[in-house]
C-alpha cells in the first residue's frame, strides 16, 4: 500500500487553497517543530498564534482540568470560567474597555465590531486604512485592503467604505465625517510587513471620531495579548477605542476571538442583539485566563521587549537592513526578496514569514522564545548574502 505524504493525503478531499510550505510537522514542543528528523525554530507561530509555543504544561494541564469538569456548554447557561476569562481580560485591557463578548475567530471578531457601529451610530459608512486586513467574512473582508479586487465572493459590501491612506494626517478629517459611523485599524498592520502606523496619525483620527460621533475600533487579532510587549499595541499609542477586537494567540492555539467595549457600548447592547454558539465555549475560557495568567506571572511582556531590541540593534545583517513593527509582531525589512530569504532560512531550520510586502519578512515568534533562540537567528542572517 502507497503511503502518502501528509500534503498528498490532503489533496485527496481538502479544497487546495493554500500556498503550502515543504513541511509536515510530526510533533511540537517548546519553540520547534519536529519534522521528518529535523528540529525547526518555529520564528513564526502558526500565523502569531502559539504564545505559548507547543505543549506547554500550563496549556495542557488547563485543559485537561476543563476537560473533565465541563468540555461545552453554550452561553444559554452562565459558567464559571467564561466570568473568569471575561474577568481575566478587563483587567488586561485598557482601563476603559471592560465588558467582554466572545468569538472563534479574528474575522467574527471584527464582524461583531462593525455591526455593532453600524447600529449604535444609525450610519453607513466605515473608513479602513489602506494596505490593512480584517479577515474573510463579508464586512471583515469589506474594510481589508485589496480584497475586492482578489478574492472578496460578495456582489456588493454591506456598507459604503473610504479607504485612507496610512499616515497620511492631512486627510483624516476629510475622510471621517458625519456620515462614517467607525474607523477600524490595525495599529501595527500584520499582513502588510508588520507596518506599524505613526502614532500622531492614529491620535488624530482617535480625535476626529470623537469631534464627529464616528466609533474607534483597534484590530489587535495580531498585535494583542502582549506580543507587542504590552498587553495590547493600544497601550503605546495612548488612545481609547470603543471597541478593541483580538484572537489569534489569546487561547494559545485553541480557536478563539473576542471583543472589548466600553461601558458605554455595553449599555447600548442587550439580550439577542448578539450570539455565538462556541464563543466563550468553557475550554476556549480555560486556556484564555491560562495564557494571560502565564504571561503576567512569567514576565513575558519583559522578554519580548529585550529581545526585540536584541534583533532591532543587530541590524543592518546579511540582507536585512532594517526592522519595523512592534515587539514579536516585528517585520524585517530585506534587500532582496523576501520569499527567497524565507526558503534559504528553512534550509538551516528556521521558520519565519513573509508578507504581503515582497521585501518584508515577518517574525510572530511565540512569547517565550529566549536569546539562544535570536542569537541562531541572527548567527543565520549574517551567513546568507546581502544582494
Amino acid at each position: 500500500m502507497e503511503i502518502l505524504t501528509a500534503r498528498d493525503h490532503e489533496a485527496q478531499h481538502l479544497l487546495q487553497v493554500y500556498e503550502q510550505l515543504p513541511l509536515e510537522p510530526e510533533s511540537a514542543e517548546g519553540v520547534y517543530l519536529h519534522c521528518d528528523g529535523r528540529r525547526i525554530l518555529d520564528l513564526y507561530g502558526g500565523h502569531a498564534v502559539a504564545a505559548l509555543g507547543y505543549g506547554h504544561p500550563s496549556i495542557l494541564e488547563a485543559l485537561t482540568s476543563q476537560a473533565r469538569k465541563v468540555f461545552f456548554q453554550s452561553n444559554a447557561v452562565a459558567v464559571k470560567v467564561r466570568a473568569e476569562a471575561a474577568e481575566a481580560l478587563a483587567e488586561f485591557a485598557p482601563g476603559q474597555l471592560n465588558y467582554v463578548f466572545f468569538t472563534n475567530s479574528g474575522a467574527e471578531s471584527n464582524e461583531n465590531a462593525l455591526r455593532i457601529a453600524l447600529r449604535l451610530t444609525g450610519r453607513s459608512r466605515v473608513v479602513a486604512i489602506e494596505n490593512g486586513f480584517h479577515g474573510r467574512t463579508a464586512a471583515a473582508g469589506a474594510v481589508t485592503w485589496g480584497a475586492k479586487g482578489s478574492w472578496y465572493g460578495f456582489p456588493q459590501t454591506p456598507f459604503s467604505v473610504d479607504f485612507l491612506s496610512r499616515n497620511l494626517i492631512s486627510a483624516v478629517t476629510d475622510t471621517v465625517t458625519d456620515e462614517t459611523a467607525a474607523v477600524i485599524l490595525e495599529l501595527v498592520q500584520g499582513v502588510a510587513g508588520a507596518f506599524d502606523l505613526d502614532p500622531e496619525f492614529v491620535q488624530e483620527i482617535a480625535r476626529t471620531c470623537a469631534n464627529r460621533g464616528a466609533m474607534l475600533i483597534i484590530d489587535e487579532v495580531q498585535s494583542g495579548i502582549g506580543r507587542c510587549g504590552r498587553p495590547f499595541a493600544t497601550d503605546l499609542y495612548e488612545i481609547k477605542p470603543d471597541i478593541l477586537t483580538m484572537a489569534k494567540s489569546m487561547a494559545g492555539g485553541f480557536p478563539c476571538g473576542a471583543l472589548i467595549v466600553t461601558g458605554d457600548v455595553a449599555k447600548s447592547l442587550g439580550s439577542g442583539d448578539l450570539g455565538s454558539t462556541f464563543g466563550g465555549g468553557p475550554m476556549a475560557c480555560a486556556l484564555v485566563k491560562t495564557v494571560i495568567d502565564v504571561i503576567n506571572k512569567d514576565q513575558l511582556m519583559k522578554n519580548v521587549r529585550t529581545l526585540s531590541k536584541l534583533i532591532k540593534e543587530a541590524l543592518p545583517l546579511g540582507p536585512v537592513s532594517s526592522t519595523q513593527g512592534k515587539g514579536f509582531l516585528m517585520g524585517l525589512r530585506c534587500t532582496r526578496n523576501a520569499r527567497q530569504i524565507r526558503d534559504e532560512l528553512l534550509t538551516k531550520n528556521i521558520l519565519v514569514g513573509t508578507s504581503a510586502d515582497p521585501l518584508v519578512l515577518r517574525l510572530l515568534p511565540p512569547l517565550i522564545l529566549e536569546q539562544q533562540h535570536v542569537q541562531q537567528l541572527l548567527d543565520s542572517l549574517a551567513e546568507l548574502p546581502e544582494g
